[in-house]
């Protein structure tokens, strides 16, 4: 398609490591549509990840929690309207929905724009809003390829697959003050991410401690437990239960605060979720733990050598594992750990 688009809609609300993963997207349609005005759909709660982005105009944010209540609440049936006639004001010319549910395609169709790519086996009956249906085959299983094949099929770049995070100078300084205030050197930590939105993808809180009595013993590095308000219960469990000072920032970073702490740590380890995938955006030496949910589909892109799950190339293609060996409590802690001494080493 040789088309020379001038206003561009991306549309991926959430979650936070689908929008890490949806940069290079959005990179190569800058790179192919230089001059282009390119808008992000996203949802209040990640924008600040993509504000002040380099190859984006704006972000139209999309409450989607509020707005599912517009059949009863008269308020949220108004910004929903309102919203609604800011995207047909907009007069897209290409639409992208990388989100693939019918909401999303619904708002793709709603704008007027005559061009809507998504996904081929979108769910929720979405593909009848799109008139473009890319399919997802043997070379796009990794949802990153998936994203450029459709953006690729709309007519962008394929020179380069980009992950640019828009750098905060004031997030900077907040995270290097709050190491301060800990008594923790800005060069010389590690960051632990053990919390998830899913239980299944949460290594136990147990192996999380005794990993830091590791770590802290061989590179004598200060251990940082780092998630959102919630998590509060599986950090403080990994407090208690390590013989070594384990400092929690659960609830004291924004994102743009936690992507200035990733860039700074000698490590992360993460479980599969979405601040994993800031981390192995920043080329963060990581190490990503994976239990259900395939690897092939999922894992760091183009750094396969920071996973650590079973069998994690030969599950076929689902989404998701019902193999006991599979779950994630099946990792030990030495694998973990040998993991993190090839990273850091």
């Amino acid at each position: 398609m040789s088309e020379d688009f001038k206003n561009i809609l991306l549309i991926k609300p959430s979650s936070l490591g689908d929008v890490v993963q949806a940069l290079p997207a959005l990179s190569a349609l800058h790179r192919r549509f230089p001059a282009a005005k390119i808008s992000w759909l996203i949802r209040p709660e990640f924008a600040a990840l993509v504000e002040n982005h380099p190859h984006l105009t704006e972000t139209v944010l999309f409450d989607r929690r509020f707005l599912g209540k517009a059949w009863f609440h008269p308020r949220a049936l108004f910004c929903l309207l309102s919203l609604i006639r800011r995207l047909r004001r907009s007069q897209f010319d290409l639409v992208i929905d990388l989100q693939g549910l019918c909401r999303t395609a619904c708002l793709g169709w709603l704008s007027g724009c005559k061009k809507r790519f998504g996904m081929a086996d979108a769910r929720e009956f979405a593909p009848i809003f799109y008139t473009h249906k890319i399919e997802q085959d043997e070379d796009c299983v990794h949802v990153v390829d998936y994203y450029l094949k459709i953006v690729w099929s709309a007519g962008a770049s394929e020179t380069e697959v980009q992950f640019l995070l828009p750098v905060n100078s004031n997030a900077a300084d907040s995270v290097n003050k709050l190491l301060e205030s800990h008594g923790i050197k800005p060069d010389n930590y590690v960051v632990f991410v053990p919390g998830s939105a899913h239980k299944s993808k949460c290594w136990p809180a147990c192996n999380f401690a005794s990993l830091a009595e590791k770590m802290a013993a061989k590179f004598r590095l200060s251990i940082i437990l780092v998630g959102t308000g919630p998590e509060r219960l599986i950090t403080e469990e990994i407090v208690s239960a390590s013989n070594v000072k384990v400092t929690d920032f659960t609830g004291l970073t924004t994102l743009p605060e936690l992507v200035a702490l990733f860039k700074g740590a000698r490590v992360v380890v993460s479980n599969d979720t979405g601040p994993g995938h800031i981390a192995a955006a920043l080329g963060t030496p990581l190490v990503m733990i994976f239990g259900p949910s395939n690897p092939i589909r999922l894992f760091p892109y183009g750094r396969a050598k920071t996973l650590v799950a079973v069998d994690p190339f030969g599950r076929g293609l689902k989404l998701q594992s019902s193999d006991p060996a599979h779950a994630i409590d099946a990792i030990t802690v030495d694998e973990v750990y040998r993991k993190v001494c090839e990273q850091i080493g």
